[in-house]
């Protein structure tokens, strides 16, 4: 618990400075909280792409993001 405690404190630091909480990586599904603070209204705009491009959900789904 304390780990994601710190993961979650360093994300929203991250944050505060401009910065990203994604990685060479992508977002995945542990930092997948933190992209509406990161991104705004184009987050749902992302989900908006994501379900005309994949709308049987069968590219990473659960990643990035939710298309339900």
């Amino acid at each position: 618990m304390k780990a994601k405690q710190l993961a979650s404190d360093v994300n929203r630091v991250a944050l505060s400075f401009g910065g990203t909480v994604t990685g060479e990586h992508g977002v995945g599904t542990g930092k997948k909280r933190y992209m509406v603070e990161e991104r705004g209204a184009a987050y749902a705009l992302m989900a908006t792409i994501k379900r005309a491009v994949d709308p049987d959900n069968i590219m990473n789904p659960g990643k990035t993001v939710d298309i339900n």
